[in-house]
């Protein structure tokens, strides 16, 4: 069989970014299913809600101290992200390596006050219904936060390994600034549901 080229295609790029990547189309579709499941639990706390005689049910307010300061740390990550992720779009190692690092940070520090964020709540998980879906909105966010952490530092240490020289790595850290974008989205509808009615 005779083979007959229509085009010469070697002078495309191996790899795409953004729109143009499968990776990035993956991640929308897997916020989308994630946010789904934040929807629904928030759907859920609000009906318990207007079930309640009160809500929170017989419970005390909790602290606001480390939501305040998680929120906080939350909103405040949003710069060094932006700026990897156009350092990434423009395949600058240095800027790429350095601010991964500070997202790593920005990643574990609201961890470990999240440690101190399920005690402030002043309740168990099952004390009662408003217990387990405010500690089931946590503990979903929590795992949020613990997946991109994850992901942060595998592509860090990429980073600075002959692994990162790959154009496709720059197209992995553009994803996974997409992705804390989400992480931190998802968490002011939380604050909401958590801390709002302490607030009020």
């Amino acid at each position: 069989m005779r083979e007959r080229v229509v085009a010469d295609l070697s002078h495309l790029p191996l790899h795409g970014k953004g729109t143009a990547s499968p990776t990035w189309w993956g991640t929308l579709v897997f916020m989308l299913l994630e946010g789904s499941g934040f929807a629904l639990m928030i759907v859920v706390y609000l009906y318990l809600g207007s079930l309640a005689p009160s809500w929170p049910m017989g419970a005390p307010p909790p602290d606001l101290g480390p939501g305040l300061v998680l929120t906080a740390i939350l909103i405040a990550s949003l710069v060094p992200n932006w700026l990897v992720s156009r350092w990434a779009g423009r395949e600058d190692m240095r800027k790429v390596r350095i601010g991964l690092v500070v997202m790593s940070v920005f990643g574990i520090v609201p961890l470990v006050v999240r440690c101190f964020e399920f005690p402030a709540l002043n309740l168990s998980w099952d004390s009662n219904a408003y217990g387990s879906v405010v500690w089931t909105l946590l503990g979903l966010h929590t795992t949020h936060l613990l997946t991109d952490v994850a992901d942060t530092l595998v592509l860090t240490v990429m980073m600075f390994t002959r692994h990162g020289a790959n154009s496709r790595r720059f197209g992995d850290v553009e994803d996974n600034t997409l992705y804390w974008g989400f992480v931190v989205a998802t968490w002011l509808p939380i604050y909401a549901c958590i801390y709002g009615p302490a607030w009020l």
